[in-house]
């Protein structure tokens, strides 16, 4: 094979409507409405972001200064970058309703290795996410218990890294395994569950701030950037985390009664939603409670313990632990959806596309759970942030890249919405994107090509050759003799 020849077999691109292979029970079935699509998309946005990270971020860690009130800035900065990738979003979605997402529409866009660069690297991202969720979630669940005097043994409620005592994390596991039984339960029954979750965790974020805001204490402000701007940014990069979500909201889309109309709607509406909730939430947070004395992992609960209502703390703490599953739900769900369409698109093989009565992927969706609960056991919660993070970054530099692409090379494709300000909203998304990425550890970066590399020597092993847009693909051959 002449050079141009591999250059051409590494950079074809997918077909907007191509619908891929859909055989021998390799298909997803469509039951999700505008509402229930919003509700996935803030279940996803808001949860360990208010929860756990705001705190997180204004306390500071070892490895980053504290930002103190300032918090909100970060908060600020991350869904402005958010905002413009959401539009990118929305414009693709509106055009290609088809599961995978950002893996999607990287490979109809920009060519097929770019299409695996960013599913290989959502696989390791969303189920990060699930696993960061669910640390949170332990943190929560500890406080709960601890707010009815029952005190859980240190050796099994952290990781060793974290300096408590700790040997694993074995709250975050379990409830890595829980949500991939309910998500395992099918697309039908999980919408409606995740809609009951998200209004739940909506009535009890307003409920933190109708209350939290007649104890905020104005000196509490004082300094609001205590080690100036700097961390802020620090900070942004880290709470990206908390501002994304209608991204693996987006990889339901084939699931989606009416995609084309629905999806951008409910990718715009859940960004708006979540972003006047946390300015509001970081607003209360670092005014009830000083941020040297906030708790990293349960920032609520300490903060209405540290003004005399520990009963409201245990509350929260509980509901908490309910409302931030939402967020490992939606997570889960991308993370199977990019799986299953990888493998029906022929780049992994076809074992793992197989759904069944329910049109659920049942094989990726256990093996991501699995995956997850072991993140979560092992490693702190600050590691695996930033880990998800670089890699929801690079795939928001994609998508805005595409979109901008798919503008000039396919001008009069139908678009249910196009984003306003073109090129220049993409074209910040992009410069937003990496100058956050820039932020994060060099340990960071370090795991996250590793993690690559095992990508592109998969993709040049198998992928390439069985690539369904390969017309000598073994896969051919298979669904011809079936």
């Amino acid at each position: 094979m002449s050079t141009n020849d591999h250059s051409q077999s590494i950079m074809r691109k997918k077909p907007i409507d191509a619908p891929g292979d859909e055989s021998q029970g390799s298909k997803l079935f469509k039951s999700l409405g505008l509402w229930q699509l919003t509700a996935i998309g803030v279940g996803g946005i808001i949860g360990v972001g208010i929860f756990s990270l705001a705190g997180l971020v204004a306390h500071g860690s070892d490895t980053s200064a504290a930002v103190g009130p300032g918090v909100l800035f970060s908060f600020l900065i991350a869904g402005l970058a958010s905002a413009a990738a959401a539009l990118s979003y929305a414009e693709f979605a509106g055009m290609i309703p088809r599961a995978g997402s950002a893996y999607t529409y990287g490979y109809v866009a920009l060519g097929e290795i770019i299409g695996w660069f960013i599913g290989w690297d959502l696989l390791l991202e969303y189920v990060a996410i699930v696993a960061v969720v669910a640390i949170g979630i332990s943190g929560y669940f500890d406080a709960a218990l601890s707010g009815i005097g029952i005190h859980m043994p240190a050796w099994m409620t952290s990781t060793a890294d974290e300096g408590k005592g700790g040997v694993i994390n074995l709250p975050a596991i379990v409830v890595c395994l829980l949500v991939t039984f309910i998500l395992s339960r099918g697309t039908k029954a999980f919408g409606r569950f995740e809609l009951v979750a998200v209004a739940i965790k909506v009535v009890l974020i307003l409920f933190i701030i109708g209350l939290g805001v007649f104890y905020i204490d104005t000196a509490n402000y004082n300094p609001f950037l205590p080690n100036g701007f700097g961390p802020v940014f620090a900070g942004a990069a880290t709470v990206f985390f908390a501002v994304f979500g209608y991204d693996a909201m987006s990889t339901a889309a084939e699931e989606a009664k009416d995609g084309k109309k629905h999806m951008p709607k409910a990718i715009i509406l859940s960004l708006v939603i979540a972003m006047l909730l946390y300015v509001a939430a970081t607003l209360v947070l670092t005014g009830m409670q000083n941020y040297t004395e906030i708790d990293p992992t349960a920032g609520f609960a300490s903060a209405f313990s540290s003004v005399g209502l520990p009963v409201i703390a245990t509350i929260i703490a509980v509901f908490a632990v309910l409302s931030i599953l939402t967020v490992m739900l939606t997570f889960l769900l991308g993370v199977t959806r990019v799986w299953f369409s990888m493998s029906r698109d022929g780049l992994l093989p076809g074992w793992f596309a197989k759904t069944d009565r329910r049109g659920v992927p049942q094989r990726v969706t256990w093996i991501a759970g699995a995956a997850a609960a072991v993140l979560a056991g092992i490693l702190p919660i600050k590691q695996v942030a930033d880990l998800t993070n670089i890699g929801i970054l690079a795939a928001f530099v994609v998508v805005c890249v595409a979109v901008i692409v798919f503008r000039r090379t396919k001008p009069d494709a139908p678009r249910t919405f196009r984003l306003p300000w073109m090129p220049v909203v993409p074209a910040f998304g992009v410069l937003a994107s990496g100058f956050l990425i820039l932020q994060l550890h060099w340990e960071t970066w370090l795991r996250f090509g590793i993690w690559l590399v095992i990508g592109l020597i998969i993709y040049f092993a198998y992928g390439r050759r069985h690539s369904l847009m390969n017309p000598d693909s073994p896969r051919h051959q298979v669904n011809q003799r079936s």
